[in-house]
C-alpha cells in the first residue's frame, strides 16, 4: 500500500478529493492536510483522512511526514505564495520523495528549477481539452484508442524489476513497449535498449494486461516471494517424504523467518503416520497452517486451489513429489516459484549460484535470485561455465546482473571457466541453485549422457537445493 500526502487548499482539491472517493484505488491510503473547511467534500471515502493543519507550517507538516513514508505529495492550493511555502517545506523534509504541483496561476516558471516536482499547469491542461475538441484535430494520447486503459504510461520507479534490464529480455505477450521517454527525449525501442529508472513507458496492450503489467513494473527489489504470490506453500507426499518430513517443514520455517509478514502453509497429501502428523500440527501458530488431506481424489484440483485461495508465491517441495508430471505440470502453468529441497540443507547455504544460459532468461529472474539471496544473507554467483571458452556473447548478462549489485549494494560474484557446467557445479558445496522454471525438465538418461546444458540435470542432481524461477511472466 502507498501513502499519499494531499496539501489541499480550494476548489481544485476538494474536486479531486471527490474523485478519489468516486475512483477508489485499494493499494493507496490518502492524509490530507488542510485548514479552510471549505475545501473539504461532504462526503469523505474511507481510505481518506484528514489532518487540520496549516502546510506552511515547517514544524506542523515535519511532524506529518516523520511518522509516514510518503509515495508522494500533491501541492493543491489557491494561494501561489502558501504552496511555494509548502514545497520549500517538503523539500526540507524530504527531499527525494515525488511531488505533484498544482499551477493554478499565470506564471510560468514556478517550481521550473525543481527536482523530481511534476507541475500541471490548469490552464494549459483546459486549453488541451478544449483544442481536442475541434474538428480535423489529432486526438492526444489520452483519448486514441478504445480509451479503456489499452494505451498506458507507466513510470519506472528506482529499485523497480524492470529497471536495468534490456527490452528483448522482457516476454511481452499481449502487450508492447511502444515507446520509452526519457531525459524529455523519445526513445523507440529496439530488443537491445536498456530501461533505466525514471523511465516512462509507453505501453500497449489489452486493458487487463496492462494492468497487471503496471504492478510487475512497480515492484520493487525485496518482497520475496512477490510478484508471485506472497505465502510459502509445502507438499509434504507421505509416499516419498515422510522420513525427510521433519526436516522439510523445519526448513521451511527457517525460511519464513527470514521473511517478513509471510505465512506457510503445509499440505500433507497420503498420510498414514498419525504420530508424524501430530508432531507437523505442534508446528502450527499464527503464521503455520497444516491441513491433511485424506482422499486421494482430485490432489491435483486442491493444490491448485490451495495455491490460488492463500495466495501463494513460493512452493517448497521434494525432488520426488515434484517429479510427479501432473504436480510439475500444474505448477508450471500457475507460474509459481517452487523450492527443491536437496541433500545439504538451507542452514548450510553460503552461495546461491546461476549457471548463465539465454539473455532474456538470465535477467527476467535477476530480482528474484537478488530477493533470495538477500533474504539469506548469501553472496549471489553468476557462473559462466563454458567448455568452448567463449564468454564474450553473455557479457550483457553480466553487465545487468554487475549493474544491479552496484545499486542495491549486493555481492554478485562473477566466474568465467573453461569447464563442463555440470562437473563444475557438482564440485561446489553448500550452494543453491537458481535457475529458469522451463516447461520440460524430466530428461531420459539418454539425453542427459549426451547434453552439458544444466537444464537437462535439474531434477537427477539430489545434492544441492535449487529454487525454480519463472520467466516467461508477461
Amino acid at each position: 500500500m502507498k501513502n499519499i500526502l494531499i496539501l489541499a487548499d480550494g476548489n481544485i482539491a476538494k474536486h479531486f478529493m471527490e474523485w478519489i472517493g468516486r475512483k477508489r484505488v485499494a493499494e493507496n491510503r490518502y492524509d490530507v492536510v488542510y485548514y479552510q473547511e471549505e475545501s473539504i467534500p461532504e462526503n469523505i471515502a474511507s481510505n481518506l483522512s484528514l489532518i487540520k493543519a496549516d502546510p506552511t507550517s515547517y514544524a506542523k507538516l515535519k511532524h506529518i511526514m516523520h511518522d509516514v513514508t510518503y509515495a508522494h505529495v500533491f501541492i493543491i492550493m489557491h494561494s501561489m505564495e502558501d504552496a511555494l511555502y509548502a514545497l520549500k517545506n517538503v523539500r526540507l523534509i524530504e527531499k527525494r520523495v515525488r511531488v505533484v504541483l498544482v499551477n493554478e496561476w499565470d506564471n510560468a516558471s514556478i517550481a521550473e528549477d525543481e527536482e523530481n516536482v511534476t507541475i500541471l499547469h490548469v490552464d494549459e491542461l483546459i486549453s488541451a481539452h478544449l483544442y481536442d475538441q475541434l474538428p480535423n484535430v489529432p486526438l492526444v494520447a489520452q483519448n486514441v484508442g478504445l480509451g479503456k486503459g489499452d494505451i498506458m504510461e507507466v513510470h519506472v520507479p528506482f529499485g523497480s524489476t524492470y529497471a536495468f534490464r534490456h527490452v528483448g529480455s522482457i516476454l511481452q505477450r499481449k502487450w508492447r513497449i511502444s515507446a520509452i521517454y526519457r531525459d524529455e527525449k523519445q526513445i523507440l525501442p529496439t530488443n537491445a535498449t536498456m530501461i533505466r529508472p525514471n523511465d516512462r513507458l509507453l505501453i500497449v496492450g489489452k486493458p487487463m494486461v496492462l494492468e497487471g503489467v503496471y504492478k510487475r513494473i512497480n515492484r520493487r527489489i525485496g518482497l520475496f516471494p512477490e510478484p508471485f504470490g506472497k505465502s510459502l506453500y509445502l507438499i509434504l507426499d507421505f509416499r516419498f517424504d515422510q522420513a525427510s518430513a521433519k526436516r522439510y517443514v523445519e526448513e521451511s520455517l527457517f525460511l519464513l523467518q527470514r521473511l517478513e509478514d509471510k505465512q506457510l502453509f503445509i499440505r500433507i497429501l497420503y498420510p498414514n503416520d498419525f504420530a508424524l502428523i501430530q508432531t507437523l500440527k505442534s508446528y502450527e501458530s499464527d503464521r503455520v497452517f497444516v491441513s491433511i488431506s485424506y482422499t486421494e481424489e482430485s490432489l491435483i484440483s486442491l493444490i491448485e486451489y490451495d495455491i490460488q485461495e492463500y495466495d501463494i508465491g513460493l512452493v517448497l517441495s521434494s525432488m520426488d513429489t515434484f517429479k510427479e508430471v501432473e504436480i510439475q505440470e500444474r505448477l508450471y502453468a500457475l507460474k509459481k516459484l517452487v523450492y527443491l529441497f536437496g541433500d545439504q540443507s538451507l542452514y548450510s547455504i553460503q552461495h546461491a549460484v546461476i549457471l548463465m544460459t539465454q539473455e532474456e532468461k538470465m535477467e527476467s529472474i535477476s530480482s528474484t535470485a537478488l530477493d533470495i539471496s538477500e533474504s539469506l544473507g548469501v553472496d549471489l554467483m553468476l557462473c559462466d561455465f563454458d567448455p568452448e571458452g567463449e564468454f564474450a556473447s553473455r557479457k550483457r548478462i553480466v553487465e545487468h546482473y554487475e549493474t544491479l549489485s552496484h545499486i542495491f549494494n549486493m555481492q554478485v560474484e562473477v566466474i568465467e571457466k573453461v569447464a563442463n557446467p555440470i562437473r563444475a557445479l557438482h564440485s561446489m558445496e553448500n550452494i543453491l541453485q537458481i535457475a529458469p522454471f522451463e516447461g520440460e525438465l524430466q530428461r531420459s538418461f539418454f539425453v542427459r549422457f549426451f547434453s552439458t546444458d544444466p537444464k537437462d540435470f535439474l531434477l537427477s542432481a539430489t545434492y544441492a537445493p535449487k529454487l525454480l524461477v519463472p520467466y516467461a511472466l508477461d
